[in-house]
């Protein structure tokens, strides 16, 4: 009877074999009102982020008479691609654009690089007044931007530094609060037998941040980059501020010069707007997986 048993068993194709019951309980399954008011709200949400973008690509392809007109048009009659061209022209857009790209890239290293280092003193050294430092940190993101702003402009005016882009790089490299909360928070989460583990085999705290600790940190870097890439590449009141000439400002100052006292050409400065936001959403949609590991790193462990 066994053996009879076993060779019908075999008889049943592989896959067949292979395939779970599914039981009625875990069928498809069922939305609930919830749900579709839910989606309903995701849509009407969707809508009110893509309706700007949308409404910039329209205006940037139409004729300047054509923006003005009433009822608005969603299609241009005509596209007018020369926007794209005579939008950078006016503005030497080019030139502007690089001047932000490597301000944004070296106020990024800056920012990343000593953010990382002190979050790892703080999370994975011990030493007398830890804990103090670390609230210290905190407790200076409570404080307004604008209250250390006309001491920090005679300090950098005393220094020499007015009308270049010392200001807007310099103090990136001493650190940002927010980003060494994260990651001290991030690190905490990473168990200290690796660190044990490498101390034995004779590795310093440097080696040991930048072979281990640094590598399984991937997501809360990415993170960093990002936030520090967008809040220097949107910046318009400090280079505002300390930049007089016009062949070092960055785009978000020249973007400004559009508008006139008597017009502003609206298509023009959409076409050009268009591409200076494109460096953002490039970033964050080739580091996006990153980006939302490195925000729930926030969720996985509490303030110690």
């Amino acid at each position: 009877m066994i053996d009879s048993h076993a060779t019908e068993i075999e008889r049943i194709p592989a896959v067949q074999r292979m395939k779970p019951r599914v039981g009625k309980r875990h069928g498809r399954r069922r939305y609930t009102a919830g749900d579709s008011v839910r989606f309903i709200v995701l849509c009407i949400g969707a809508v009110g982020m893509v309706f700007p973008l949308l409404w910039m690509i329209t205006v940037a392809l139409k004729s300047n008479s054509e923006v003005f007109a009433i009822p608005p048009t969603w299609i241009p009659r005509q596209f007018v691609w020369s926007n794209f061209i005579t939008g950078t022209v006016q503005i030497n857009f080019w030139r502007v654009f690089l001047n932000s790209v490597i301000i944004a890239a070296l106020h990024t290293l800056g920012a990343v690089v000593s953010s990382v280092l002190v979050g790892y003193g703080i999370s994975r050294i011990r030493f007398p007044g830890r804990k103090l430092w670390f609230y210290l940190f905190i407790g200076s993101m409570m404080l307004p931007g604008m209250v250390g702003m006309i001491p920090v402009f005679h300090l950098f005016a005393s220094l020499g530094w007015y009308n270049t882009w010392y200001p807007l790089i310099v103090p990136a490299f001493f650190g940002n609060p927010f980003f060494i909360f994260l990651a001290r928070q991030y690190f905490s989460t990473i168990s200290l037998s690796y660190d044990e583990a490498a101390k034995i085999d004779g590795a310093s705290h440097l080696q040991i941040l930048t072979r281990i600790i640094a590598p399984m940190s991937k997501p809360m870097i990415v993170t960093m980059i990002i936030f520090a890439f967008q809040g220097s590449w949107n910046d318009y009141l400090q280079p505002l501020i300390y930049l007089m000439n016009p062949k070092l400002w960055t785009l978000s100052v020249a973007m400004a010069s559009y508008i006139g006292t008597y017009g502003t050409p609206w298509n023009l400065f959409m076409a050009a707007d268009l591409i200076y936001m494109l460096p953002m959403v490039i970033v964050f949609f080739v580091a996006q997986k990153y980006f939302m590991q490195g925000l729930g790193a926030l969720n996985a462990s509490g303030l110690k």
